[in-house]
């Protein structure tokens, strides 16, 4: 019988693989060569901090979801560990820090649109118009149910990675050592600077617990996502830094700084025909992204509802499985955010929304680090170590936010608290609906 029951799971391990990599690779790296130029050689130390910091949260999550297959994953965790409110809070922030995050991956692959067509790249309001289309393509995708979303995840995971790897193949044959920027160009103490860096880089990084929501929805979850975890973030964190040091190898820093492109402008070395192919990969890539956080917005909110800490129309589902309702308010909200930012410009959006959508998620990773950290310390000190690394490292991480971001942030996550005594369910109404 537990067979037949897997065996209806619409999730195997590939389409778990593809989330982790698919919600990690996309706008992230597509953007942040742009984003790490003033910031010269020393963006390699971050990326190397973000890089194994993420894998000890990686590994913190894995040990988590090993224990449990219910929906919900972080929010699960928490509320496992230290009950109702703060596992509420955790998944508010989650679920706030993905809906920032649908515009910021929007403006990504806008940036590269705008190769194909220079009207958009002239002008905010087709760029605004434009991410405000692609959002709308990929909710109305993951509308359509689970199996189709896990499919396209899977295509798109795997077109993506293609330009990069081109990149980075180009790099060895057309690269300049005389391109890579001075150490600490910024003029920041150089850890002030790092702790910056860490906070963009750690953007790239998230995503990869995504997996960990639909458990319900996974073939031997207790197995496959921890599995799914570890490969899909080793696989992620040698594609990063080998495509990273190959655009500041391609694109001198001064022209880094300014472009909206960045791996079209790197692809110039391959002739004409180089950015637009290119950026045919980072659209696929960033579209990939997008459709992995619009599933996601789905899936917290249907999992809060499911524990009546959240109205239970959020938890509705179509004939495909998905959360329908969950997934048009999250889309439209992202919007709203993208619209409201969007006078800064496109690069000045996307980096302000990213730094707010990573700070977010830093309190959750924290938490659940936390938790991990509770439930190894007496039981495995390795489990321990790993579970403090990873504290550690969101502290640093956040402490690099500045205080507007980590004002901005603070505030939408303690919005959250109102909202779980508004919501949660009331013992007298319980008794009162009691048969007698």
């Amino acid at each position: 019988m537990a067979k037949e029951t897997d065996a209806a799971k619409p999730l195997g391990f590939w389409t778990c693989w593809s989330l982790v990599v698919g919600c990690m690779i996309g706008s992230g790296v597509f953007m942040l060569p742009t984003l790490l130029a003033p910031y010269g050689i020393l963006s390699f130390g971050g990326w190397i901090i973000a890089s194994l910091g993420s894998i000890a949260l990686a590994l913190v999550f894995g040990r988590l979801a090993s224990r449990t297959n219910r929906y919900g994953g972080p929010y699960v965790y928490v509320k496992e560990h230290f009950g109702e409110l703060p596992g509420f809070l955790v998944a508010w922030g989650y679920w706030i820090s993905y809906v920032i995050g649908i515009p910021v991956v929007a403006i990504a692959f806008v940036g590269y649109l705008g190769v194909f067509f220079p009207a958009i790249a002239a002008s905010s309001v087709y760029q605004c118009l434009s991410a405000l289309g692609i959002t709308a393509v990929m909710t109305l995708v993951n509308v359509r149910g689970l199996k189709e979303m896990g499919f396209v995840q899977i295509l798109m995971t795997i077109l993506k990675l293609m330009p990069l790897l081109a990149i980075a193949a180009g790099s060895f044959l057309f690269g300049d050592v005389a391109n890579l920027p001075p150490f600490n160009p910024s003029g920041q103490a150089p850890v002030v600077a790092l702790a910056a860096v860490v906070l963009i880089t750690a953007w790239p990084f998230t995503g990869f617990e995504v997996v960990t929501l639909p458990a319900g929805s996974v073939t031997n979850p207790e197995r496959t996502i921890p599995r799914a975890l570890i490969f899909g973030m080793l696989a992620v964190t040698a594609v990063y830094l080998s495509a990273t040091t190959a655009v500041m190898l391609l694109v001198p820093p001064a022209s880094l700084a300014h472009s909206t492109a960045p791996f079209a402008d790197a692809a110039r070395v391959f002739g004409p025909w180089g950015p637009y192919v290119i950026s045919a990969g980072a659209l696929v890539a960033t579209a990939g992204t997008l459709n992995g956080l619009i599933f996601t917005c789905g899936q917290m909110p249907m999992a809060v509802a499911i524990d009546k800490l959240a109205p239970r129309w959020l938890a509705h589902t179509n004939a495909g499985g998905s959360p329908h309702i969950s997934l048009f308010i999250s889309s439209a909200l992202g919007g709203v955010f993208l619209v409201l930012n969007y006078t800064k410009g496109l690069i000045g959006a996307f980096q302000f929304l990213l730094m707010m959508s990573t700070a977010i998620g830093l309190f959750y990773y924290l938490a659940c680090a936390v938790a991990e950290l509770r439930h190894s310390w007496r039981l495995s000190t390795a489990y321990a170590a790993i579970a403090l690394a990873a504290i550690l490292y969101s502290l640093f991480a956040l402490y690099g936010s500045g205080w507007e971001v980590f004002g901005w942030s603070s505030v939408l996550m303690l919005i959250g608290a109102p909202l779980y005594y508004l919501w949660r369910p009331r013992p007298d109404a319980a008794v009162a609906t009691r048969p007698s």
